[in-house]
């Protein structure tokens, strides 16, 4: 099963666009399945607020995996994690336009007009997978291009 057919496989199942990116690559950091699940609860929905994208968010917390900055004194390990996830979101940006969960959808979620929309027109479950293919797929790039 790839990477996208799992977060696809995960988000279908009930779990959100974050939790489904994040931890459709936690085995390969040696994380476990349920913990990665907690720790992505909250990012969905652009944080709930209809801000960044959570499966970008997801995204970013496996770059953050693979990349982050851990030594305090470590200016370059710091900076080059940062230019990757500038990166990250750049190529997201071009492919979907923006990062934006509201934008994403065309509506915000927070507002109830909206959200009766949202769900009216079954936009979780037609744009929402698109996001999540589309951020891992991004993120398999980024993962294959910086070693």
């Amino acid at each position: 099963m790839t990477k996208s057919e799992k977060a696809l496989e995960l988000f279908a199942n009930g779990f959100n666009c974050s939790q489904a990116v994040l931890t459709a690559f936690a085995a390969d950091f040696g994380l476990d399945e349920k913990l990665t699940l907690m720790i992505g609860t909250q990012f969905g929905g652009g944080a709930r607020n209809a801000e960044m994208c959570g499966a970008v968010s997801g995204a970013l917390m496996v770059l953050g995996l693979k990349y982050g900055h851990y030594e305090s004194e470590n200016n370059e390990q710091k900076s080059r994690a940062y230019a990757i996830a500038v990166e990250y979101t750049k190529r997201f940006k071009e492919l979907n336009g923006s990062i934006v969960c509201r934008d994403l959808l065309g509506y915000d979620l927070t507002k109830p007009e909206d959200s009766a929309y949202i769900k009216e027109k079954n936009l979780f479950r037609t744009v929402c997978p698109e996001m999540i293919k589309s951020a891992v797929e991004v993120l398999e790039s980024i993962l294959a291009e910086y070693k």
